[in-house]
């Protein structure tokens, strides 16, 4: 008991304290030298220009490796800096260059040090935080990267802007990282020593999944001409657990009592856990990044503002939860207002930061857990049911067991790599829509 009770008087102290918010609206954080220099470069170039990059070792039998930092854009069309890691095999091209396959990463946080590229050792198979074998305090590398190196294919995987390139990182705006993802395909094109081709897929895991979605669903953006690399053509697209909180809305709320609503079920949903808590405050945080119209005061209080502003700025997920935890405990809600002003403004964001209703340009498979909590399931069963709609080829395959959000990629490899290779090998994929109405 007496533990206890010292431990709640520290907890009061902390928020009377007056240094408990002392430091300035954005937490200083330090990065790798690669990665300060970048910080400096302005995103001048054609996209997927590679503006800088620097060889690394990489444990992959077979493969060379390099950071990289790049030219992208947000879904504004905003000139922005990604950097991310490229791995490739050794020795010469076949004719017609090899196929790329991109990565897009899961939710690694929102500050400048949290992009996996800047791992010691990042050009390796993944490795997730929460599963035994973890090795860091943030997940890193590429799920099946030694068996597509033996395929014979390059791996490129974006860090996400604002993730160690400079801006403010716009977590969850799906339209973003797609372009990030898009854009790193032709960063590969454009390193003439790898021997990119132009067949490409992308895939992703979590927050990458929603990005996989939203890539698929950017027609125009990946025919775009002028870029580093014209004329990529995507094959497919992997998601494992994504997300599309769009797909889960007929159209944007229209009106105040409606966006009061959604967001209040929104709120409500995510906020049951620390864990929750943290995705849904980070993707608050991040959304004015890409709406001028939204400021954080309208869904946090001033003093929720402050605190949430200098954690995303300053720390990775992970440890932005144990932040969040140890300063406020059960009393995270308290960060927020209640309700929410400029809910109208906000909800149609959310909307607009998902994927949008367009239909996919090539086959996409969904892999998915009963067991997961991060990311509901049933977004990805709204999504097929929309896509197959617009006469789209999506399919979603149940894991067998228990699958939980974190064991979606290591159990999912073994069904989505033989796919990928069917892809490149110019097979047609099964239809996933039959039988969906």
């Amino acid at each position: 008991m007496n533990k206890n009770l010292n431990l709640i008087c520290v907890f009061l102290l902390s928020l009377m304290s007056p240094l408990a918010f002392s430091a300035g609206d954005n937490t200083r954080v330090y990065l790798p030298a690669f990665y300060e220099s970048v910080m400096k470069m302005a995103p001048n170039g054609k996209l997927g220009q590679i503006i800088k990059k620097e060889s690394i070792s990489t444990s992959v039998q077979g493969a060379q490796a390099w950071r990289i930092a790049f030219i992208s854009s947000d879904f504004a069309d905003k000139k922005t800096i990604s950097t991310g890691i490229l791995v490739a095999p050794i020795g010469p091209a076949p004719k017609g260059g090899r196929p790329v396959v991109a990565w897009a990463h899961g939710t690694t946080g929102t500050a400048q040090n949290c992009g996996p590229s800047q791992l010691p050792n990042p050009a390796q198979p993944l490795n997730e935080y929460f599963l035994i074998g973890g090795n860091s305090g943030t997940d890193y590398g590429m799920p099946a990267l030694e068996r597509f190196i033996k395929d014979g294919y390059v791996i490129v995987a974006a860090d996400y802007q604002g993730l160690g390139g400079g801006g403010k990182h716009q977590y969850m705006i799906s339209g973003t990282q797609a372009r990030d993802a898009i854009n790193s395909i032709r960063a590969a094109g454009d390193m003439k020593e790898v021997g990119a081709g132009k067949k490409a897929l992308i895939y992703g895991w979590s927050q990458g999944g929603g990005t996989v979605l939203a890539a698929a669903s950017s027609p125009e953006y990946i025919a775009q001409k002028g870029t580093a690399f014209d004329g990529i053509e995507l094959v497919g697209f992997v998601a494992l657990a994504p997300p599309d909180v769009s797909a889960t809305i007929a159209v944007p709320p229209q009106d105040q009592a409606s966006a009061d609503k959604y967001l209040g079920g929104l709120i409500q949903a995510f906020s049951g856990d620390v864990m929750g808590f943290a995705h849904l405050s980070m993707t608050f945080w991040a959304l004015p990044n890409g709406f001028s119209n939204l400021q954080l005061e309208d869904v946090f209080t001033p003093e929720g503002a402050k605190a949430i502003n200098q954690i995303y700025t300053g720390k990775c997920v992970h440890t932005a939860v144990d932040t969040i935890t140890y300063n406020f405990g059960s009393t995270y809600k308290s960060l927020m207002n209640s309700p929410p002003k400029n809910s109208l403004a906000w909800a149609k964001a959310i909307y607009e930061s998902g994927v949008k209703k367009v239909k996919p340009v090539a086959p996409v498979t969904i892999y998915w857990g009963t067991k997961d909590t991060a990311v509901p399931p049933f977004m990805g069963k709204l999504y097929q049911e929309q896509m197959c709609k617009l006469g789209a080829n999506v399919a979603r395959t149940q894991l067998q067991g228990e699958q939980t959000h974190y064991t979606t990629p290591p159990v999912a490899e073994l069904l989505f790599a033989p796919w990928v290779e069917d892809r490149f090998a110019g097979k047609q994929a099964p239809n996933g829509c039959v039988g969906i109405q």
